[in-house]
């Protein structure tokens, strides 16, 4: 039998933002957003260490923590939705990781306790 192993890290966002509408902006307003990245090796052979993948995770977080998304690149052009946080994510975490020869399978990104938006991997 074959084994995949894999990762699972939760973090966090503290920032604000304005939903842009046709003929206005919304109100400014802050979240705690959770993001949930699963990851995956591209060599099974060795474990990777948490405070790695985390250090990967936060170096595309942190930068954001605090801020208002709406002048923040490339929320500044596109709106800052969640499913636009979950896209933006998911690409930057993954590229982080790849550093590390592993790689994003999904992401979850959810601004209360009952709305989450998923990016997963497709297909090859």
């Amino acid at each position: 039998m074959k084994k995949t192993y894999g990762y699972r890290l939760r973090t966090y966002l503290n920032a604000t933002h304005a939903m842009r509408w046709e003929n206005s902006d919304g109100a400014t307003h802050p979240h705690t957003w959770e993001i949930i990245c699963k990851v995956r090796q591209n060599n099974d052979d060795e474990f990777l260490r948490f405070n790695e993948i985390e250090a990967a995770i936060q170096e595309v977080v942190t930068p954001l923590q605090g801020r208002l998304l709406n002048n923040v690149a490339p929320f500044t052009e596109i709106n800052p939705s969640l499913e636009n946080l979950g896209d933006y994510f998911f690409d930057e975490i993954d590229a982080h990781l790849q550093k590390l020869d592993c790689y994003l399978e999904q992401l979850e990104i959810g601004e209360s306790p009952t709305r989450f938006f998923r990016v997963t991997r497709g297909e090859q």
